[in-house]
């Protein structure tokens, strides 16, 4: 029997990504709200941390598809 093991082998904070792609951390913050872990989105946990979103690759490409989608929609657009 073999099981199936993360690998993931880094990720990303919201603030590095939304610096990366040259958008407002908040803005992303929104939009990211519409991901799953099945997309890539992960949770890092601290001492007396709330939590702060991260992000692997695929994590990644996938904020870079909503982004095109909410700025190809602008109504929906919270920038």
């Amino acid at each position: 029997m073999s099981t199936q093991r993360n690998k993931v082998h880094s990720v990303m904070t919201i603030a590095r990504v939304a610096i990366e792609l040259g958008v407002d951390e908040d803005w992303l913050s929104n939009i990211a709200g519409e991901m799953e872990p099945e997309d890539g989105l992960i949770w890092v946990y601290g001492p007396g941390d709330d939590g702060v979103m991260a992000f692997s690759d695929d994590g990644i490409e996938c904020l870079q598809d909503l982004i095109e989608i909410n700025k190809a929609h602008p109504e929906t657009n919270q920038e």
